[in-house]
């Protein structure tokens, strides 16, 4: 019997310009929130203090913006990097256009925007991804450029 088994794809097998979309996507409910922001020691009232948020032109509380690009990137990894992946090399650009709400529903999509093989680690590759996320009306909540160092497939 055959068996296949879920990863991410060899650097061979990724290509500029292809919009790879990633689902499903991910409702951010209040206790995700609640939890990300008090476990990361971020006590920013506009995540936690309801009263206080409901003051501000948001008029309610936001999303962390690091959950939200946690999120993003997660929401790659099945599809992309999950057991190819060798490190995140680093990230830039990341950008929160307009914030998330409880109950708003996020999506994600990446574009692969440069490939080039490691000249220091044979059989490895360094693919550079423009993360982009999205609620669900399709407004951008979030972009980041992020580069990752992939293996290349086995011999």
């Amino acid at each position: 019997m055959r068996k296949i088994v879920q990863r991410g794809l060899w650097f061979e097998e990724f290509e500029t310009g292809v919009v790879y979309a990633h689902r499903p996507g991910r409702t951010i409910t209040e206790a995700d929130n609640v939890l990300f922001t008090t476990l990361t020691m971020n006590t920013q009232a506009l995540h936690l203090d309801a009263a206080f948020a409901a003051e501000t032109q948001f008029g309610e509380r936001l999303v962390n913006s690091m959950f939200t690009l946690s999120t993003l990137v997660g929401l790659s990894v099945a599809q992309l990097t999950q057991g190819t992946i060798v490190a995140n090399l680093g990230f830039s650009e990341i950008a929160f256009p307009k914030p998330l709400f409880h109950g708003d529903t996020f999506y994600a999509e990446t574009v692969v925007t440069d490939l080039r093989e490691s000249r220091s680690r044979p059989g490895e590759g360094i693919v550079t991804f423009e993360h982009t996320g999205r609620n669900q009306h399709g407004d951008v909540v979030a972009t980041a450029i992020r580069k990752t160092l992939v293996r290349k497939k086995p011999a």
